[in-house]
């Protein structure tokens, strides 16, 4: 079993430059181990990445949300993100890494693919799609959910959220210390972007998930 996440850009043209959010992508797949075999950006805007271990998807799904909405453009000075992104996580058997990432066919690439042009036509920016549909309508309820918070990350509440999905056992002084703000403004940006409570959901993934991997 693989994971497949097929994402876009939301409104990428506000950035101009597709590098202000293509090269923290890049560097964000680097840390998870992800090797330039297994994820490919297309259409400009597009991307798609395979991860070996299906029970860290979300956590990837997290991980690269915060950093799209954490994007500061120099010319602007702008409190909330100006862009998004739409996620597609599909769980599945994978393909021989013979062929190119887009060329694979596997289960959990059709999944993705299929979750990502369902997200074309749907007021939602993250959805799961696997070959167990109980699964899947659990827990993309508790997404529906989820991205009511998510979706309005400021800047701010997005950079807290990238620190915590890193390093969850972290201490408040010490993003305070990375991000050189106040303490107190770090217990009032963690509440705002409703953190724990993600990680939450994050960690329910896993533990659900790894029941039906078994």
């Amino acid at each position: 079993m693989i994971a497949v996440i097929t994402g876009d850009i939301i409104k990428s043209r506000s950035l101009g430059d597709m590098q202000y959010w293509l090269a923290p992508i890049r560097e964000l797949l680097s840390s998870f181990g992800v090797s330039e075999n297994d994820w490919d950006v297309y259409r400009g805007d597009s991307f798609q990445v395979e991860l070996d271990h299906p029970i860290e998807a979300l956590l990837l799904a997290l991980s690269i949300k915060s950093t799209i909405k954490s994007i500061r453009v120099k010319s602007q000075k702008q409190r909330k993100s100006t862009v998004d992104v739409r996620l597609s996580i599909g769980i599945g058997e994978g393909a021989t890494k013979k062929e190119k990432l887009g060329a694979r066919m596997g289960i959990a690439h059709i999944y993705s693919g299929e979750g990502f042009e369902a997200l074309k036509k749907i007021p939602v920016n993250m959805v799961i799609r696997s070959e167990w549909s109980d699964f899947d309508q659990d827990f993309n309820l508790l997404l529906k959910f989820a991205l009511i918070l998510m979706d309005d990350w400021t800047i701010s509440s997005s950079e807290i959220m990238q620190i915590l999905l890193h390093n969850p056992k972290i201490k408040q002084d010490d993003i305070a210390r990375q991000l050189q703000i106040e303490q107190q403004s770090v217990s009032g940006r963690i509440q705002r972007a409703h953190a724990y409570e993600i990680m939450e959901l994050e960690q329910h993934f896993r533990l659900k998930l790894k029941t039906y991997l078994q």
